[in-house]
């Protein structure tokens, strides 16, 4: 008995621990059988209750008298579609759109219509084109003229007709043929008006898309419905994309039915009367606020708080009245965002002083990000040193070079802002003048901006007239802003490329290796690409053409390509010259391909891949934008690797090379863009073709074309080493580029250094 009490206590004592986890699920379980319990019973009484069942209450759908989710919950509700393919219908591949907002159906948000006319197109128009377009997304010009000369930088839509009303029925029609599918609000506004843009932007972001909205200055009709409003087109008025669209059909209905003098008018009493919906001034707690200006009225002058808050502002009578708004409201909004700044900074200090690292963890300038703290020295940011006449990093590798254009301009705005910021500080006590920048120092930060750090000789003088010379160092940040999206023409990768492949006498050793590089890349995966060879024959060649023909091997290889892909031609143009001359030989290549032809003037140690010919396709624009990749060139492998095995690794890639930014040898341009440069070309330099010796395709883009000229590195076009044969008959320029790319393809200064040093010790023995 002793011995099982003691067991017994055993027992309790290693279960005391868990006795609260046994307790809680012997609770547990007890509750959850007598609720289901109580469930079932209660589901019981409802199935037996005697009599018909309750009906539903008034205006809810039968799903919801059922217990289910009625139609409006029904958007709210995932669903699970699932994937159905017929199998006797063949597989049809689908395109899916380039841009996840196409695919998913968004639209543009804002869309802003100008009335103009006659007297006003080159006044009021241009005023409110030159304020206000460029914050707009999309603005477009509607007047009734015919023929009408467009201002530059407008878009201008012409209906031929300047009577009022047929003007605001043809500009709807345009309006929802052409972007009604494409945009969420409509925006109408006269010449005459002065919106402010932003704060236009702001109000339809705070809108809701789903309802139908009519919104503007609410006026009454002259002896018309008490209730009934429509928008005063003087201050501008907003659509929405449903209302527009239900509108539309009514329009035919609206100019037949409805007489009135005013436009405004006769479009919001066919709102009223087609769709039942009255102008109003404020919606969804936003509100559209006005301001008719008076005659004689001093913009500057004007301190009303309606004044201030005004969306829109009407009538403006003539021009630099426009321009005194324009510049009134933008110091208006100026001065709120400062003042937005200064309660930021503030409420940052504020926070800041509760965290772990207390007011020491405040970071100047309050509000912009910390500077980056690298965390090896290999990423560390250098500073460039300058003075206000010279830079001492200069782009093209020398030590110095002289201060100019937007660096220069940068120098000066950067000295005279801190000469200012010093003044706000210390006036009236003291007043500074700068006598000389003694030293400056800046560097970009990729995680805030540019950072300058000045030490300026000043002048500082009291209030009593008294003055001293101080030498005094200041720090300041330029921050970056807010990111920007350049507008791009739209793209795709399914244009067909043209390469086109110069080859002299000294590239026959090259050709076979191009040649099986461009079948197993391009023929064997069936890209969009062609081929067009271009043989430079030296004279004296040419002469012996018909005995020994140079190129005869290239020719062979060309004709078993031919064989060997029956659908494909590599034609070929044989060319005399002592000089080759890059556009020259472009010129020729030109006449004979249409002008919306894809060049892609290569190399014959560049090794064609699918993914460079889509880049090729993707940065090159037409009548935008031309390509020149800067390929990568591997270094001599006797250098580098000293008689070792060479690595050949996936991991090694890029390792042994360099960007080789001396050449310019392979470029991507679209052919129209070429004849059009090459036609300002040839009036520029008349009958001097020796002229075009000294120049390649990339100055002809640069000199004589409005396009943007990408060039950046190409991962993609990798060239192993050859050392290249540089003409001395052409430009001393393009020689020196060519000798240059010779000499820093060598090696790097590493490897040259262990060669030299390893040349040396067997000197020694």
């Amino acid at each position: 008995a002793v011995a099982a009490a003691m067991r017994l206590g055993a027992f309790l004592s290693a279960l005391r621990p868990a006795l609260p986890l046994l307790l809680g699920l012997s609770l547990g379980c007890s509750l959850s059988l007598l609720r289901a319990s109580w469930s079932h019973s209660a589901a019981e009484e409802r199935c037996l209750a005697p009599g018909p069942p309750a009906p539903p209450a008034r205006g809810a759908p039968p799903e919801a008298a059922e217990g289910r989710p009625g139609p409006g919950h029904e958007d709210f509700r995932p669903r699970i579609v699932p994937y159905y393919r017929d199998p006797n219908k063949p597989y049809k591949k689908v395109l899916r759109t380039r841009y996840i907002q196409t695919e998913l159906g968004f639209h543009e948000r804002l869309f802003v219509a100008v009335l103009t006319s006659k007297a006003t197109l080159n006044t009021l128009a241009v005023a409110v084109n030159k304020t206000v377009a460029h914050h707009f997304p999309r603005l477009l010009y509607f007047t009734g003229l015919r023929s009408a000369k467009v201002p530059h930088g407008m878009v201008l839509v012409a209906h031929g007709d300047e009577r009022p009303i047929w003007l605001m029925y043809e500009t709807m029609n345009y309006i929802h043929q052409h972007f009604g599918s494409d945009y969420d609000w409509f925006y109408i506004m006269q010449d005459d008006t002065y919106a402010q843009a932003e704060q236009v932007k702001a109000l339809v972001t705070h809108l809701s898309i789903n309802q139908d909205v009519y919104l503007g200055r609410a006026e009454e009709f002259i002896g018309g419905d008490e209730q009934a409003r429509y928008c005063h087109g003087g201050f501008g008025y907003l659509l929405s994309r449903s209302l527009l669209l239900k509108l539309h059909p009514h329009l035919d209905s609206c100019r037949n039915e409805i007489l009135s003098v005013r436009p405004d008018e006769w479009l919001g009493r066919c709102i009223i009367d087609f769709l039942g919906i009255t102008c109003v001034s404020q919606l969804q707690g936003q509100h559209y606020h006005t301001y008719e200006l008076a005659k004689n009225t001093e913009p500057e002058k004007e301190e009303e708080e309606e004044f201030q808050a005004a969306l829109a502002v009407h009538p403006v009578s003539d021009v630099t009245l426009m321009y005194r708004l324009h510049k009134q409201f933008s110091r208006i909004q100026l001065d709120r965002v400062y003042q937005e700044i200064q309660d930021l900074q503030m409420q940052i200090r504020n926070l800041t002083a509760l965290t772990p690292a207390g007011e020491a963890g405040v970071t100047w300038p309050v509000g912009i990000n910390a500077p980056f703290l690298p965390k090896s020295r290999f990423e560390v940011i250098s500073w460039d040193y300058f003075t206000e006449q010279h830079l001492f990093s200069c782009p093209d590798g020398s030590p110095k070079c002289e201060l100019s254009g937007a660096s220069k301009a940068d120098v000066s705005e950067i000295i005279e802002s801190a000469v200012e910021q010093l003044n706000r500080r210390y006036q009236p006590v003291l007043r500074f003048s700068k006598r000389q920048l003694l030293n400056g120092y800046r560097r970009f930060d990729p995680t805030r901006g540019m950072e300058y750090t000045l030490d300026l000789l000043l002048e500082a003088a009291t209030q009593k007239g008294h003055s001293h010379v101080l030498a005094k160092r200041v720090s300041l940040v330029r921050p970056l802003s807010k990111v920007e999206i350049i507008p791009m023409p739209y793209v795709t990768e399914a244009t067909r490329v043209q390469l086109v492949l110069p080859l002299t006498v000294q590239d026959l050793d090259f050709v076979a290796n191009f040649l099986d590089m461009f079948a197993m890349n391009t023929l064997d995966t069936h890209d969009n690409a062609l081929l067009t060879l271009l043989f430079i024959y030296h004279p004296y060649d040419a002469q012996r053409v018909g005995q020994v023909d140079v190129f005869a091997g290239v020719k062979a290889m060309v004709g078993e390509l031919e064989k060997r892909y029956a659908e494909v031609k590599i034609p070929w143009i044989s060319v005399k010259t002592e000089v080759p001359s890059q556009v020259k030989l472009m010129d020729i290549v030109s006449k004979k391909h249409p002008v919306d032809t894809l060049f892609f003037l290569a190399s014959v140690w560049t090794e064609i891949n699918m993914e460079f010919l889509n880049r090729c396709r993707m940065n090159t624009i037409s009548n935008w934008q031309v390509f020149f990749p800067v390929h990568f060139q591997e270094f001599n492998p006797a250098l580098v690797y000293r008689g070792e095995q060479t690595a050949s690794s996936n991991t090694d890639f890029l390792r042994d090379g360099h960007f080789d930014r001396h050449s310019f040898a392979e470029a991507c341009f679209y052919n129209s863009d070429y004849m059009t440069a090459r036609t300002k070309l040839a009036a520029d330099i008349l009958d001097r073709d020796e002229v075009l010796e000294s120049m390649e395709v990339f100055d002809v883009f640069l000199h004589y074309s409005g396009l943007h000229l990408f060039r950046a590195v190409e991962p993609g076009l990798v060239q192993k080493y050859t050392l290249r044969s540089c003409n001395p008959r052409l430009s001393e320029e393009l020689y020196h580029r060519c000798v240059l790319s010779n000499l820093e393809g060598l090696a790097s200064r590493s490897h040259l250094a262990m060669a030299l040093f390893e040349q040396e010790q067997a000197n020694s023995t």
